[in-house]
């Protein structure tokens, strides 16, 4: 049986929707046959980029919703715009890979997730980090119980965002919905939540503007369910990249370092891990997913749960983006 492509459109033709482009023209059963962005500069240079030429374009993006024969878009717009978007692919039977991070309130988060349900449709969310191998390899040693029962996690990020953004919709609140949290941040507290499976009950946070319209700098202990404590350090105001993961259990723990990963056992010698190959990416995922190859691999369900520590992480610190 031949299966046809994936008719897709992408909404948003920013820095990120040009993975996107490059991982799904990587595909044999997708094809990019439409782009909507507000800006033509934009819209053209992922054209010339990536090849789709024979994409129609659109400024506005319902009319891409409205004119194109589709079966679903990527989403890669500013954060405050995915949730109309998102509801309004929904709503006419397409389905939906949307960037980081879902939505930037719960109420809405849960909304998506609801409408999802009763199109029936694939609503899945762009954190890449649960396709790459080092990650991967966290969130499987911890479920084996290689390091004991978690006791305490360190997460930390620190990035030249406040440099890199200004001037951007990135410190737009009305756009962005927050800031070096709500962005970059999204993926830390995605690796929190999902290589642990823990349950956040209580947080405190402080937090620095560093002279901007968002916060830039946020410092936060978390609680969990589970009698895990930790630490989330998002520090945008740095001179470069630089992530870190302590993962420490009754057994040993986990160190992580810009990609390295060192296991140390109580009374054994440190072990420098093998990773697993990786098998797919957000893309195709989704795509296999539309195909009824598997599960939706980051489903809304998921999401929603990041939304909802960084809700509490801005609540805890009286801060309103």
């Amino acid at each position: 049986m031949v299966v046809s492509k994936v008719r897709i459109g992408m909404i948003g033709t920013g820095g990120i929707s040009h993975w996107h482009a490059r991982q799904l023209t990587e595909l044999g059963e997708a094809e990019i046959v439409a782009i909507a962005d507000p800006s033509e500069v934009s819209r053209n240079h992922l054209v010339s980029k990536h090849g789709l030429q024979q994409a129609k374009q659109f400024a506005d993006y319902k009319k891409m919703l409205e004119q194109e024969e589709l079966d679903a878009v990527v989403i890669c717009s500013p954060h405050t715009l995915h949730f109309q978007q998102v509801t309004d692919a929904l709503n006419k039977g397409l389905h939906v890979l949307v960037e980081k991070p879902m939505t930037c309130t719960s109420a809405e988060a849960e909304k998506l997730i609801e409408t999802a349900e009763k199109a029936g449709k694939v609503l899945q969310v762009s954190y890449q980090r649960h396709f790459q191998p080092d990650f991967m390899y966290i969130q499987s040693a911890i479920a084996q119980g290689l390091i004991g029962k978690l006791t305490s996690i360190t997460a930390s990020l620190y990035q030249n965002w406040k440099q890199a953004t200004t001037g951007t919709w990135r410190q737009v609140p009305d756009l962005s919905g927050g800031g070096m949290l709500m962005d970059s941040g999204s993926h830390i507290v995605d690796v929190l939540l999902w290589t642990t499976g823990l349950t956040p009950v209580e947080v405190r946070t402080t937090m620095h503007q560093q002279g901007t319209p968002v916060e830039i700098d946020s410092f936060t202990s978390i609680r969990f369910a589970e009698g895990v404590i930790a630490g989330l350090n998002i520090v945008g105001y740095a001179p470069r990249w630089h992530e870190t993961y302590v993962f420490c259990g009754e057994q040993g723990g986990i160190f992580y370092d810009n990609g390295k990963i060192t296991v140390h056992r109580h009374g054994e010698e440190p072990v420098v891990p093998q990773l697993p190959e990786p098998t797919t990416n957000q893309d195709k995922s989704f795509i296999d997913a539309i195909l009824g190859r598997h599960e939706v691999m980051v489903p809304g369900t998921f999401a929603l749960k990041v939304v909802q520590l960084t809700e509490q992480i801005y609540q805890a610190a009286g801060y309103r983006p």
